[in-house]
């Protein structure tokens, strides 16, 4: 699985921020044509969409993903017609409930990919879960179909939802539940966990210390929405060279207690086991993938 730590938001009725995130350094841009376009763009967004999807060169450095209008919206059909083409990564299906939404548009891609000229099921998706509901059906929609490269919780939307004040406080604390078990179902069906946004643009700190956290709570990305943030995300989800410097340590010494005959091994004070192993190796695949070590 391609790990996708930084994923922008794009308002997809602004020709000009399209064309800017084309060539910023995030991992994926998430071109909008929902909540970010007001009801008289939504023509305009799919149509600058399309026109910028049929430009792009391959291979899609950053990944190219749109997100829809809700699914069973006239809006959404308009929304599929327009941007299933060559050149799109994926789709952000937003504010999703249940799993047979999910196979609602599985089935509509199947129709659209040959008559597109696309490999079938090479468009992925993105799903967001932003409700209580949605989050108690989160393990089975994350494992209902295999275009699925991940989950992401959309926090604003499940704050309203249950109630929370209008001002986020800190780093989401109030949201801890619902984040992990945004986690636990991904992990569950092998797919990304990728945290909410970040909203407060002027406060740099907090964003550092929001991804820390989420990547504590086992998220491997986080949205965005302006590209001053990118960059605190990819280096908040990569390995360090201290992590990487000691999975390799690690990896090197089990080997060694392997060839010895022995199933796990004290080091630096602590006991490594295969769990740890399958880890740290985890660990350096990441750091190989983003070409920060060979």
């Amino acid at each position: 699985m391609e790990l996708l730590r930084s994923w922008m938001f794009v308002p997809g009725h602004r020709q000009r921020m399209i064309d800017k995130a084309l060539s910023l350094d995030a991992d994926a841009i998430m071109l909008d044509i929902e909540d970010g376009v007001a009801p008289n763009e939504k023509d305009s967004a799919r149509k600058n969409i399309a026109d910028s999807l049929a430009r792009a060169k391959a291979p899609a450095t950053p990944a190219r993903y749109v997100r829809i209008n809700a699914i069973g919206h006239a809006r959404m059909n308009a929304d599929l017609e327009a941007v299933v083409r060559p050149g799109l990564d994926g789709l952000v299906c937003p504010k999703v409930d249940t799993s047979e939404e999910v196979r609602t548009v599985d089935a509509i891609l199947n129709e659209k990919e040959s008559s597109s000229g696309l490999a079938k099921g090479s468009v992925k998706l993105l799903i967001a879960i932003e409700s209580p509901r949605g989050l108690l059906n989160a393990a089975v929609i994350a494992a209902s179909c295999p275009r699925i490269a991940g989950i992401m919780f959309g926090a604003e939307d499940f704050g309203r939802e249950i109630g929370l004040p209008a001002v986020r406080e800190g780093q989401a604390r109030d949201l801890i539940y619902a984040r992990s078990s945004i986690v636990i179902a991904a992990a569950s069906a092998h797919v990304q966990a990728v945290d909410g946004v970040w909203v407060d643009l002027n406060d740099t700190q907090g964003l550092l210390e929001f991804a820390k956290q989420s990547r504590q709570l086992g998220f491997s990305g986080m949205s965005c929405i302006h590209p001053a943030q990118i960059q605190a995300i990819n280096q908040t989800f990569s390995p360090t060279a201290e992590e990487i410097d000691y999975c390799q340590q690690v990896l090197q010494a089990f080997e060694e207690a392997n060839a010895r005959g022995d199933g796990s091994i004290a080091f630096g004070g602590q006991l490594i086991d295969r769990p740890i192993v399958e880890r740290a190796r985890r660990t350096i695949e990441m750091a190989k993938s983003l070409r920060m070590i060979k």
